[in-house]
């Protein structure tokens, strides 16, 4: 029996087996396509916007709001949820390739780039508590995060069968290497943890409150809520597991809490990189899905990681971004998904997309590939 797409969804998150593996594409600004690609995607499926008029999910990394119609042609079971810009700190340009962000970062895109860097970090260098105290931190309760935010989850609950995503922001880990800058950053940790907790709790503060004001408003009819920070390396942890659990664990578990007060929605955790070792803190906490499911790391081989975690979290992902989708031929992007799908769609608990954002060096009949592909072999039961 064909399920609706909301019911499908909560089906395989709840660990059970629906009609088929859910589609993503664009649920979350981690899991749709750089705009540069998306112009292509656009042009495929007779989609008439102009490319100033597109929206984008993540301004920095360049991932757009997938258009309803691309999304109902390859049958995606998610919509993303907007949220609204401040009004008293919004970002300001700097010259024609930059701009300083409510935090106070100057980002700039470097010519022939396909992304914003931090070039500038405020908080860098030799610096007290006093200085984290007293520095200009965004305003939480900035009524222009919320602003129609009930308005458009309504609208998306009436409109669509869709489950609905909604994205807060990164916990305290990227915001606060953002702030510091990496080397700052990664010197507390080993020789001033007390100055590295003082700046993860005021970040936290900000955060936790953006958080809070936006699940007030649409706790109630969001399907997921999706967060990220990143843990991961290519080849293993950013920091030990000790550590891991000393000084970073306990302000994820914070924020988590502050999710679950809000919402009974499914929580889903971002999380880039080889995090196979930090996966048992993330479940503890309450991480529901992670995604990207970085195939191509260190220990996240997708048998492995299914044999091992998934009886306890969902993968949201797994379709290789760093070669198969870039490189491969379609008939090689095909054998890719019906892999991941083998390994992680049996007993429900996978979400079908690809690891990351698609970027501007995939093919689109790589895409057309893997999408066809999963219509092919996501059908439960898996392999029947």
């Amino acid at each position: 029996m064909t399920m609706g797409h909301r019911e499908r969804v909560l089906k395989a998150l709840n660990h059970e087996e629906p009609d088929r593996v859910p589609f993503d594409l664009g649920g979350t600004s981690n899991s749709s396509v750089h705009i540069a690609k998306y112009q292509e995607l656009k042009a495929h499926f007779g989609v008439e916007v102009d490319e100033a008029e597109d929206r984008l999910a993540n301004k920095w990394i360049r991932s757009v709001v997938i258009d309803d119609r691309i999304l109902e042609a390859l049958d995606i079971d998610f919509r993303y949820l907007t949220v609204g810009t401040p009004d008293n700190k919004p970002d300001v340009d700097v010259g024609e390739d930059g701009y300083i962000d409510e935090w106070g970062q100057l980002r700039r895109m470097p010519e022939g780039s396909l992304y914003y860097d931090v070039v500038d970090y405020p908080l860098s260098g030799s610096i007290t508590a006093r200085d984290i105290v007293n520095y200009d931190w965004p305003d939480p309760t900035d009524p222009g995060y919320t602003r129609g935010l009930r308005a458009r989850a309504l609208a998306l609950r009436e409109g669509t069968d869709c489950a609905i995503v909604l994205r807060v922001p990164s916990p305290f880990v990227h915001t606060t290497q953002f702030l510091r800058g990496f080397e700052d950053w990664f010197a507390d940790l080993a020789g001033d943890p007390d100055l590295a907790t003082a700046l993860f709790e005021a970040t936290i503060e900000v955060t936790g409150g953006q958080a809070t004001a936006l699940l007030k408003e649409v706790g109630d009819i969001v399907d997921v809520i999706a967060m990220g920070d990143d843990l991961g390396f290519q080849h293993g942890p950013m920091v030990s597991p000790d550590m891991y659990k000393r000084l970073l664990k306990p302000w994820h578990a914070k924020y988590l809490d502050t999710l679950r007060q809000n919402s009974s929605a499914f929580i889903h955790f971002h999380c880039c990189g080889s995090i196979n070792l930090l996966l048992d803190d993330l479940i503890e906490i309450g991480v529901d899905a992670i995604n990207p499911v970085q195939v191509s790391a260190t220990g996240m081989g997708s048998a492995e990681l299914a044999s091992e975690f998934g009886d306890r979290v969902s993968f949201w992902g797994a379709v290789d971004t760093q070669q198969v989708l870039p490189n491969g031929t379609p008939d090689e992007v095909r054998a890719e998904v019906k892999k991941r799908i083998g390994d992680l769609a049996p007993g429900g608990g996978y979400i079908f997309s690809a690891v990351h954002n698609i970027q501007p060096d995939v093919p689109l009949e790589n895409i057309l590939a893997m999408y066809e592909a999963a219509n092919e072999y996501g059908n439960y039961p898996i392999g029947g």
